[in-house]
């Protein structure tokens, strides 16, 4: 757990193993990895961000990293692909 910009924000590697109602604890961000699947999506108004896998290529899937933006009390993810 982290606060950034006034921003909370929860981390864990695997969403799964997630314990808690991000919204109800007062979570603005759930960040994870698990899956190395790039992905962001607005739930109950919390965003959940995958930045991917910057590693060795995994499978079919994206070399990518993340960047998190805080600007003005909210947040907004970028999904960065490295190689096609």
């Amino acid at each position: 757990m982290l606060e950034a910009g006034g921003i909370s924000i929860y981390i864990l590697h695997d969403l799964v193993q997630l314990d808690l109602k991000p919204k109800a604890a007062g979570f603005s961000v759930v960040v994870s990895g698990h899956s190395h699947i790039p992905k962001q999506e607005m739930r109950d108004g919390v965003l959940y961000f995958n930045p991917g896998s910057a590693g060795s290529r995994r499978f079919k899937l994206p070399v990518t990293v993340g960047r998190l933006y805080i600007e003005n009390g909210t947040a907004r993810g970028e999904i960065i692909e490295l190689l096609r």
